[in-house]
């Protein structure tokens, strides 16, 4: 049985560059990057290259790029960092109802330690409420927290509209983006979009599980998290992870130098999928644009939102049913974010865009690589339409 992965938002699999680049560092230049000998000097090469490839990626400095473990680390990095630098100028947080975990749960922490979060409403598709970003700016705004791409529904937030606001209302208040789903699948920079702070995870794009970076905009004053022997400029101390940082620089240079191909191949995967889905009477996609449907072709709506991602709500079954169901088909999907997945609960995100309550424990996402083929994805609706209408007379609510 052939494996159909299609749970890409989840982790992807490790390009084979970066396989090599990894074992080359592991078995022949393992020196620490900190050392004064040559291996050291050839270890702290890989860390130069890996920033000015990442560099390079985003249109930034180098030294605006920062290497964590992943995005849990950047999101934690940026959050706390931020907040501890300007407590004494305010203690208020902005930020929405659908952020990941590695957000939300720091800024819950924040609040029990005194400062006060508004979360942003969402519309039917994830789009954050520009009006009421507005109205929730104060005097005492130190930050406002917007992910670019959501990772279960694959809304793309108009961060550029976003820091325009947040900057012509006080250009002290810090901007952070989590692109940890965006990184490769949308082009964008953060000078262009008047982003501060950014958070990327290696594991999202082929590179390998315990890589990523935290871009700093210049200037931007943060509080380290880590303290030690000061690596990092000083804002990620513990001697670097340089085999992971160098599969992550070749995963970079592969994405971006086949970037349109892999983003139009996903968007096809994608609008085939949503195309079929909307075949299917016991299938609901969520948070596509259907009421554009009039207006807008299915390409068109799917071109609205991230390339890799699509939410699906099925009638009569619980996704964790139909999630195994699939997987004895060979077909990988998951039930919502992979982060959550320990700690089992209602998506605030399905709650936040309105799907109704019956289908908050029967939707399930589906999410792309550039490998992913439209015959994986035909496969996996033929399987949809055999086992969904089947399982579910076996369902008791």
């Amino acid at each position: 049985m052939k494996e159909i992965y299609l749970d890409n938002a989840a982790t992807t699999k490790t390009c084979e560059e970066a396989v090599a680049a990894m074992q080359k560092v592991l078995l022949e230049d393992y020196g620490n990057p900190s050392s004064l000998h040559g291996k050291g000097i050839r270890a702290e090469q890989y860390l130069k290259d890996a920033r000015k490839t990442i560099a390079r990626s985003l249109k930034c400095q180098e030294k605006e790029i920062i290497f964590t473990s992943g995005g849990t680390e950047s999101n934690n990095l940026a959050l706390f960092g931020a907040a501890y630098a300007k407590c004494r100028r305010g203690r208020h947080i902005i930020s929405t109802r659908i952020e990941h975990a590695s957000v939300y749960n720091p800024l819950i922490f924040l609040e029990k330690q005194g400062y006060e979060v508004t979360y942003l409403p969402v519309d039917r598709n994830g789009i954050v409420s520009l009006e009421a970003l507005k109205e929730a700016l104060r005097s005492d705004t130190i930050l406002v927290s917007v992910m670019m791409v959501n990772n279960e529904i694959g809304a793309i937030e108009p961060v550029s509209e976003i820091a325009k606001l947040v900057h012509e209302y006080n250009p002290e208040i810090l901007f952070h983006v989590d692109a940890i789903q965006a990184y490769g699948k949308i082009p964008f920079s953060p000078n262009a979009c008047g982003i501060d702070l950014l958070s990327v995870s290696g594991h999202k794009l082929q590179g390998p599980k315990g890589s990523g970076f935290l871009y700093k905009r210049d200037k931007v004053r943060l509080l380290p998290e880590i303290l030690g022997g000061g690596q990092e400029a000083d804002m990620r101390s513990g001697t670097e992870n340089v085999p992971a940082i160098a599969g992550l620089s070749e995963a970079v240079k592969r994405y971006f130098k086949n970037q349109d191909a892999f983003i139009n191949s996903m968007y096809a995967c994608k609008t085939e999928l949503l195309r079929q889905v909307m075949t299917m009477p016991f299938a609901h996609p969520n948070a596509v644009y259907e009421e554009e449907a009039e207006t807008l072709s299915v390409e068109e709506r799917v071109r609205k939102t991230a390339p890799h991602i699509l939410s699906v709500s099925f009638d009569n079954i619980r996704s964790e049913v139909l999630l195994h169901a699939l997987e004895d088909y060979g077909i990988c999907v998951s039930s919502g974010s992979a982060c959550s997945s320990n700690h089992p609960a209602i998506s605030g995100t399905l709650k936040a865009i309105g799907v109704p309550d019956k289908y908050l424990d029967s939707t399930i996402r589906f999410s792309f690589s550039p490998e992913t083929t439209l015959e994986e994805i035909r496969t996996t609706c033929d399987a949809l339409r055999e086992l969904v209408p089947k399982l579910g007379r076996f369902t008791v609510r």
